[in-house]
């Protein structure tokens, strides 16, 4: 067990070590944390890195990380960057905090799911929290979009993120019908051809043709979707985006930004990334298969999900065995020695799924 033996909070504190390790030792086997955490209920004279002080009024800490609580909600400083839960907790949220961070999910994901956890869960045969009515909201957000973001279908099935249109229309001519343009160019005519060309693609083989980021182009060319990551919530117009009646794709890398994304109400959410990838520089380590089989568990119903990142032909059965209705891939495709193989080969592992 590997809370024995740390100093999990300061000042020491018996019972809630006791309860901590109790909801540890049903969470399963996860990957040791690399930050050794130390809750602090009190601060201590210096703070350290490793410390998360919890307070109930605003302070200021050079390197630590701080926890605000107040009756129904919590504001996490961590890393220069500010999240905020409401909702309910019970009052075993802190032994579940430790417990989480044990697991080495990040401050701001484990509180989401210390703040999901429920005096007792610890009893279940699965202790993880999985009844999405107990999990917190994120607070401070604008109000999402009216209307809402148009539905796209729950299985999006095999889904390539493609470099340019000549690769969107190859593809979608081999029988995808759900793709995405993610086109890397400042040239503005070229992104605008670009566009065009697979917008009109997707229309002829009525796909389901997503435009990473650039969604004033998309918007222009009456394009089925939009993707957007988590940075672009805050600079896109999402009001803009879902007036013109496009589909919305968010990207999230953990529960926090799950929550976040949520609150939009987008068409899908994307999950990743579930394995390494090169095709660009993630902000998170990889989420993993035991991650991507708990957040398909939370949300499937909810909204259409998509696992993304680092997945190819050998590894495609396992994350469709979470029940994810959608898998993007990039160089599976692009980079593959006989593309029309290589689709009909992903698109099988599809058809074995049912």
């Amino acid at each position: 067990m590997s809370l024995l033996g740390h100093e999990v909070f300061w000042p020491p504190a018996d019972e809630l070590t006791e309860v901590a390790e109790r909801i540890r030792a049903r969470l399963g086997e996860w990957p040791a944390p690399p930050t050794r955490w130390r809750i602090c209920l009190t601060v201590p004279d210096t703070p350290s890195a490793q410390d998360l002080l919890v307070v109930n009024e605003p302070y200021a800490a050079d390197n630590a990380t701080v926890l605000e609580a107040y009756e129904r909600r919590v504001i996490l400083l961590h890393a220069g960057a500010r999240h905020v839960l409401e909702g309910e907790r019970s009052d075993d949220w802190l032994a579940a905090l430790a417990a989480f961070l044990d697991c080495n999910f990040e401050p701001h994901d484990a509180l989401v799911l210390a703040m999901a956890w429920r005096a007792g869960d610890e009893q279940k045969e699965d202790a993880w929290p999985s009844d999405f009515d107990t999990f917190p909201r994120v607070g401070d957000l604008p109000p999402a979009p009216e209307p809402a973001f148009p539905a796209c279908p729950d299985k999006l099935g095999l889904y390539p993120v493609l470099p340019s249109a000549n690769w969107v229309e190859r593809v979608l001519d081999l029988g995808v019908r759900t793709a995405q343009l993610r086109r890397k160019t400042t040239d503005a005519a070229d992104l605008h051809g670009e566009i065009e060309r697979s917008v009109v693609a997707g229309q002829r083989h009525q796909a389901q043709l997503f435009i990473n980021d650039h969604w004033r182009e998309a918007i222009a060319a009456r394009a089925y979707g939009v993707h957007l990551g988590q940075e672009d919530v805050e600079t896109a117009d999402l009001q803009a985006i879902a007036q013109a009646g496009l589909r919305l794709g968010l990207s999230t890398h953990g529960y926090y930004e799950m929550l976040r994304a949520l609150h939009f109400r987008p068409s899908y959410l994307a999950l990743g990334a579930v394995f390494p990838t090169t095709t660009k520089v993630m902000p998170t380590k990889p989420q993993g298969l035991a991650r991507l089989t708990r957040y398909v568990k939370l949300l499937k119903g909810r909204v259409p999900l998509v696992a993304i990142g680092g997945i190819d032909g050998k590894v495609l059965p396992e994350v469709l065995a979470t029940s994810v209705g959608s898998a993007a891939v990039v160089r599976a495709v692009t980079e593959a020695a006989d593309t029309e193989a290589a689709v009909e080969s992903l698109q099988q592992s599809f058809a074995n799924q049912g």
